[in-house]
This record gives structure tokens, sequence and C-alpha cells, in this order.
């Protein structure tokens, strides 16, 4: 029986490092471009940064949610988002913050109140009605802004410990590189930018440092092997060894965000369209920041004979 051709065939040899100037200044343009629009443009922050309304309502019978929400899209009160809460009958209506104090907000909910009941009939049972301020939102802020910074500080720790400091500065460069893109595409799409974004940041942070991770320790393995190699032939022979296992990891994960984005519905839409280029460009710093970055940090065989006396 003839075996399946490899995705990755055995032998081969990218030139990937010959590259790294060109993915080096494309990457300065984004990280530059994303502090520019942050700053010029912003983000659609959601209801749980900027503050908003929360509504719970248990309908009658199954909720629908389409017409639910050209209804209450059609109230003028700005962005409207609604999810089921846990049942088919539970629904979560989040609505931005209203101009105006405390009076504004109680005068949207009754206008919501009055919208659905309208259109469900009788049987409408309110569960909860919370305004968050923007005190709150502003703390929520803050924290998902610490969140990222520890995450950050926490894996140049792993690595330092784990392997020479050399590693642990790559990859922090490529997480900042991954953290600066993503958020460059949340303010160029106008995406929601709400705690969920903050947990698509941090999966993707995890997502390339454990594809960080498989190729240096790989790059560590020939360094001990090859002690008389150029630190740059020994980089590009690293990458292209783990490239099967990077190809593979990054298709599988794809096509689950890819089925997350088309039948997931709009309450996830914008945490897998994050992830989906998170994910991409989690793969791309590895191979072109994280790994070149090691050449100039004065990476040589003399780091590997330390390495080698370490236990495995």
């Amino acid at each position: 029986m003839r075996s399946l051709p490899r995705i990755v065939p055995d032998g081969t040899a990218i030139p990937f490092f010959r590259y790294r100037y060109w993915a080096f200044v494309g990457s300065l343009v984004v990280m530059l471009l994303a502090i520019v629009m942050m700053v010029v443009r912003g983000f659609n922050l959601g209801i749980d940064f900027a503050g908003g309304i929360l509504l719970e309502v248990r309908t009658p019978g199954p909720a629908p949610l389409a017409q639910m929400r050209a209804t209450l899209g059609g109230l003028g009160l700005g962005d409207v988002a609604l999810q089921e809460a846990g049942a088919e009958d539970l629904v979560m209506i989040r609505v931005v913050r209203q101009p105006g104090d405390e009076s504004a907000q109680q005068a949207a909910v009754e206008k919501i109140k009055q919208a659905v009941e309208a259109l469900l009939g009788a049987g409408v049972e309110w569960r909860r009605a919370e305004y968050v301020g923007p005190k709150v939102g502003e703390e929520l802020r803050r924290a998902g802004t610490l969140a990222v910074v520890i995450a950050l500080i926490g894996v140049l720790v792993y690595l330092w410990f784990r392997f020479e400091w050399q590693f642990g500065v790559a990859a922090i460069a490529a997480c900042i590189h991954d953290v600066f893109a993503v958020l460059l595409v949340f303010s160029l799409s106008d995406l929601e930018f709400n705690l969920s974004s903050i947990a698509a940041i941090l999966t993707v942070v995890g997502y390339s440092l454990n594809d960080t991770v498989v190729v240096f320790d790989r790059v560590r393995e020939n360094l001990r092997r090859y002690k008389a190699m150029p630190i740059d032939q020994l980089i590009d022979k690293s990458i292209n060894e783990t490239l099967a296992r990077t190809v593979m990891t990054t298709a599988t994960t794809l096509l689950a965000l890819l089925a997350l984005y088309i039948f997931g519905g709009p309450v996830i839409r914008g945490f897998t369209f994050a992830m989906l280029f998170g994910i991409l460009i989690g793969t791309y710093s590895t191979i072109y920041i994280a790994a070149p970055i090691l050449y100039y940090l004065n990476l040589r065989p003399a780091a590997a004979a330390a390495a080698a006396r370490e236990t495995p």
C-alpha cells in the first residue's frame, strides 16, 4: 500500500532566515500603525469597558433572537447585543450606555421592556436589570491591560528559567508584536472590544508561545548537536524540522475557528475573527520574529555548552 504524501516532505529546506529584513520592516510598520490607530481612531468599546445596560429575560418559549435583535436595533439606543444565557428561553440583552444620567438609563430600560413585551406578548419574565457605569468600565479596562502585561511577564520568567535569557527576550518580542497586530485588527475593523477581546489576545499569546517553545526546543537540541554550524543555518534547519508540526497545528486550529466564525453567530464573531487572524500572525512571528532575533542576541554554540549541562 502506498503511503500518503507528507504535508511537509522530509528534507525541506526553506530559507526563512533570508527574508528576515523584509519581515522586520513589515512587523515594524504593523506595530507603528497599531499605535497610530489606537491614538487616532481608538476602539469600539463594548459595554464591559464603556459601560451600559444589562438585562436578562426569560421568554415564553424558545427566544426568537433574530426578531428581538431587529426590534431592539430599531429603538435608536445604539449597539444592542443579544445572546442565549444557558437556555434557549433565557436571553441576555446588552445595550451601550445612554447619554445622560441614571434617569436616562432607566428610560432606556423601560423602552426595551416595552418593545420586548410587545413582540413576545404575555409570559415575559425579567430576571435581572443592571447598569454598568463608566467607573466600572474603567476598572475593567485597567484589569484587562494588567492581565496582558502579567501574562507577558510570566512568559519572560518562564522562558528565562527554561532556556537561556536570549530565548526569553525573543519570545517576548514576538508576543508583543502579536498583541499589537491583534489590537490593529480591532481598531481597523471596528469590532467590539470587550472582555472577550482580552481573552482572544491572551489566547493568541498562549498559542504563539506554544509554537515558539517548540521551535526553541529544536534550536537548543541542534545547538548541542551541530556545534560548528553557523547560527543562521542552524535556525533555518530548526524551523524546517518543526514545520510539519507547525502547519498541522495551525491548520487544525484554523478549521475549528472557521467553523465557529461561520456557525457561531454574531455574539462570538468578533472573538473568532480576532483568533483567526491571531493564529496566523502568531505562526508568522515565531518564524520571522522570535527565531531571527536569537541571531542578534549573540546566541552561539557556547550557550549550548551551558544548556548541555542542564538535565533534560
